[in-house]
């Protein structure tokens, strides 16, 4: 296929680089594609990056005509080694606007976590906002740097910050980096929320070493013995992972722990499950339920990977069931259920995040111009 040859291929899903195989099943070498953009794996309602945007252009409109002067007057403050006050440094991380102000930026929660290492319980916490600044210019480097900095410790006292961080470091494609990030806040104490797991999973799957996977069924464990809620997206990962480590019967036990299976990621996975444990009748049973007719026109039908349907086929070879699995696969096709989109496409998506609820607009009881009762519905004005 000529998506084999677009830019710098990489390993897909369950493919190893040194032997074309998926799941430890030989594949054509056409199969071979890339993995396409990295992307976030945090929501807008997590990150918050336009709000913030929103503040600082707030906050610069306010400062209009001064803003180069103050940059320049804090860094002259730093320069004499003069306390700084909370409220400046949240000025000065407001009108940060280039990696050049970030250094100052940088110096500046430096000198202020030296000064104010014993904060009570409820101030200000000037984490997310940093984090929030790298994640606007870019400067992964200088979030995990300063994350991981031993003399920080205590500075960046939530999960936000690291979250944030480790969202930033995924997109760039800096797992290793990522992974020491995820060591340093476990160190220092700082709980795993859920997007924390779900970041922590996502690593881990991208990393695909022995060390990685056992740090995530760990993860996994470790929540689960905690009673702590568990992300889909977090048990996908998982299971994607044991199955690039071949190992299907732990691939299988995590997939089982998720409660709704209706989403096309889990129904992808559910045919890749089947189909390794040879239950080729079962998948096929799977695919011609989701072309059925019954489901209204405006329900979009269940879609299935290019990849997952070539590993039906393949798995599928020189037995008497070929026939009818060609058969299916064609349906599919021509229904356009079949997408390009590998599995690792699905996995590394931006959620949605929550959809915002309209206003209850309460039914009017008054006329506006009277300020009588209104005596019918069907009364206008």
């Amino acid at each position: 296929m000529a998506l084999g040859r677009l830019g710098k291929c990489c390993r897909s899903l369950l493919h190893e680089s040194s032997k074309r195989v998926f799941c430890g099943v030989s594949l054509p070498a056409g199969l071979e594609r890339c993995l396409g953009a990295k992307r976030h794996l945090l929501s807008e309602d997590v990150v918050k990056l336009q709000t913030f945007q929103q503040k600082k252009l707030a906050v610069a409109h306010l400062a209009a005509g001064s803003e180069g002067s103050f940059i320049d007057l804090f860094n002259q403050k730093l320069k004499r080694n003069e306390l700084i006050l909370r409220d400046e440094l949240k000025l000065l991380l407001h009108l940060c606007q280039s990696p050049d102000d970030m250094l100052i930026a940088k110096d500046a929660i430096y000198r202020y976590h030296s000064e104010n290492r014993n904060l009570m319980y409820g101030d200000f916490k000037f984490g997310p906002l940093f984090m929030r600044l790298c994640y606007e210019l870019g400067l992964e480097s200088m979030a995990a740097a300063t994350l991981t900095d031993e003399s920080m410790k205590g500075f960046f006292s939530d999960s936000t910050s690291f979250n944030i961080a480790i969202d930033m470091l995924f997109l760039k494609g800096s797992f290793e980096t990522a992974l020491e990030v995820l060591k340093t806040m476990r160190s220092q104490g700082i709980a795993f929320n859920k997007d924390t797991v779900t970041l922590a999973t996502g690593t881990c799957y991208k990393l695909n070493t022995a060390e990685s996977y056992r740090m995530c069924t760990t993860l996994i464990e470790e929540q689960q013995s905690k009673g702590n809620f568990i992300p889909r997206h977090a048990y996908c990962f998982a299971t994607a992972l044991a199955l690039r480590r071949s190992d299907l019967q732990k691939a299988q036990m995590l997939f089982s722990q998720i409660m709704n299976t209706d989403s096309r990621l889990c129904q992808n996975f559910k045919v890749v499950l089947l189909v390794m444990s040879g239950a080729i009748p079962d998948t096929l049973s799977i695919l011609s339920a989701a072309m059925s007719p019954k489901s209204p026109y405006f329900v979009k039908k269940p879609e299935f990977s290019q990849e997952v349907v070539d590993l039906l086929r393949l798995r599928s070879e020189r037995k008497p069931i070929l026939e009818r699995v060609e058969q299916i696969v064609t349906q599919l096709e021509q229904c356009g259920q079949v997408t390009r989109q590998t599995l690792d496409d699905m996995l590394c998506r931006t959620p949605t995040g929550k959809r915002k609820q309209e206003p209850i607009v309460e039914e009017r009881r008054k006329s506006r111009r009277t300020l009588r009762p209104l005596n019918s519905a069907l009364v206008s004005e």
